[in-house]
């Protein structure tokens, strides 16, 4: 999932979740050019999805936070497995920078630092994150020039608008200075991200493709984009069935109505780790014979100093 561009004081910040303007000449037949042309629509309406525009106001529960995280993970681990299949393949090999752009050792170190050490048996990939991750297989494995759509709209995203997300969320949800949780954004072997941008942009107008081919790598970058967008209302809709979080930090407290798996802390639907719903704890509590002894000792304690008062 993103660089912000500096705006006049007083206008509104234009948030770029997917790839930086441009800057300096460049060939209408560019293939960077041809893809910044042909999926600014696409890009748009992905900005505008509820998900995305609830993240950057800061609206992010963690537990949505996470599952988003999941959805990361699936989604590189595919896209690099397929790329490192395609290393050598000259139509895409000149975009191949693993040690520099890689996401899923950063992932996974996310979702051991929000799952805990078994992490891998807490988390599923979700359905449409699934189509996101069959689409990036039959392209590695049949299209392969077709990769460099699916490279292109998240990495050059990650270096762009994702280092936005990267505030926002340590600050929404409070995360660690020391960047535990948000490994996905950050990017420890690029020095200067807009320099790199740049060689990678070189890199694909390089690349020796015809003009039919080009046509289906923007085709493509837009069902990425598509891709991306049912993954974002995906976790739009599972976000409203989360129980509202407390904004002092506190902890939400399942009411015991309706589908327990709503319950922000119920571990087989989110996989947490931490504690109990509080409400189930207590009436698990409740219902231990030695606690609903002293339970009634305490009723009548009370009740005989009612009477005593009333009298």
């Amino acid at each position: 999932m993103p660089s912000a561009l500096e705006s006049p004081e007083g206008a509104e910040e234009d948030i770029l979740l997917y790839e930086e303007i441009e800057d300096g000449p460049v060939s209408p037949m560019d293939l960077s050019e041809l893809l910044k042309e042909g999926t600014k629509e696409s890009h748009d309406r992905a900005e505008n999805t509820q998900f995305v525009k609830d993240f950057l106001k800061g609206h992010i529960k963690k537990e949505l936070f996470k599952l988003a995280t999941v959805a990361l993970y699936f989604t590189y681990s595919a896209l690099e497995e397929e790329m490192d299949h395609n290393q050598d393949n000259p139509v895409f090999a000149p975009l191949y920078f693993p040690i520099e752009l890689h996401r899923r050792e950063a992932l996974a170190k996310d979702l051991k630092y929000f799952y805990g050490e078994d992490w891998e048996e807490k988390i599923q990939c979700s359905e449409a994150t699934q189509q996101y991750v069959d689409r990036i297989h039959h392209v590695g494995q049949h299209e392969p020039e077709l990769l460099v759509a699916h490279a292109y709209t998240r990495y050059m995203g990650d270096l762009s608008g994702g280092q936005v997300l990267k505030k926002v969320a340590q600050r929404a949800l409070k995360l660690p200075s020391t960047e535990e949780g948000i490994q996905f954004y950050v990017f420890d072997n690029i020095s200067n991200a807009q320099q790199f941008k740049q060689l990678y942009r070189a890199r694909m107008n390089a690349l020796d493709l015809d003009k039919n081919t080009k046509e289906r790598i923007v085709e493509e970058a837009n069902k990425a984009f598509r891709f991306n967008m049912q993954v974002f209302d995906e976790l739009d809709k599972i976000g409203r069935s989360l129980a509202e979080e407390a904004q002092d930090g506190g902890l939400p407290v399942h009411d015991g109505k309706g589908d327990i798996r709503k319950c922000p802390y119920y571990a087989d639907k989110l996989g947490t780790a931490g504690p109990g719903c509080p409400f189930h704890t207590a009436v698990g509590l409740a219902r231990q014979p030695l606690v609903q002894l002293v339970l009634a000792a305490c009723m009548a304690i009370a009740a005989g100093a009612a009477a005593w008062y009333i009298l």
